[in-house]
């Protein structure tokens, strides 16, 4: 599977994001999107995520299954954590499990455990602390196989366990031929991992 962008351009509210981007990466690798606040790192996120439309510019991806859009191979998880405060972290994660559709990567409960929410797991999620909701969203990359992983910030609000559990799942994720592009100011650990600059908003 190869992922490719060229001459990627992002408006937004009239104002010139970025211009001229251009990356490529390939199952196996980590593309870690770098630059200061502002340079339109979670922007260019949103656009591979197929949630905002570029001004410019085109996207490709090859070796994937044809009948299935980018943004369905693809998970996206960005700044807030996608969950209903009143439904269980189960419910949440069988909501987004049945939602998003596709061959399931392992049940809910399991994906639950690889990020040390089982005991938790009938909790409304509005009583989880910010590092347990970011873990209930990991677990939505591991209850569904999807090979290309969008992540923006993916530390947040995660303490050290917490961070290495993460990137003991990206490790994974790369080594069973998985793709990763993530906006980071963070070091993320990840071996061989290249980088985009991206400068500031102009």
């Amino acid at each position: 599977m190869r992922l490719s962008g060229s001459e990627l351009e992002c408006v937004r509210g009239g104002k010139k994001v970025f211009s001229g981007i251009g990356f490529e990466t390939k199952g196996g690798e980590a593309l870690l999107l770098l630059g200061p606040n502002g340079a339109g790192k979670s922007s260019l996120l949103r656009i591979v995520a197929g949630l905002l439309k570029p001004a410019a510019g085109r996207l490709e991806l090859s070796g994937a299954d044809p009948d299935r859009s980018l943004a369905e191979h693809a998970h996206y998880l960005g700044h807030l954590d996608p969950l209903k405060c009143a439904l269980s972290a189960m419910e949440n994660l069988r909501f987004w499990t049945r939602f998003l559709g596709g061959e399931p990567g392992r049940k809910p409960a399991d994906a639950l455990g690889a990020v040390g929410l089982e005991q938790l797991s009938d909790l409304p999620a509005g009583y989880l602390s910010a590092g347990q909701r970011r873990r209930l969203s990991i677990a939505r990359l591991l209850a569904l196989t999807r090979p290309i992983w969008l992540l923006d910030e993916p530390l947040s609000a995660l303490d050290a366990g917490g961070q290495n559990l993460l990137r003991d799942v990206m490790d994974r994720h790369l080594a069973d031929g998985g793709l990763i592009l993530a906006a980071t100011h963070a070091p993320l650990g990840l071996e061989g991992a290249r980088e985009l600059h991206l400068g500031e908003a102009t």
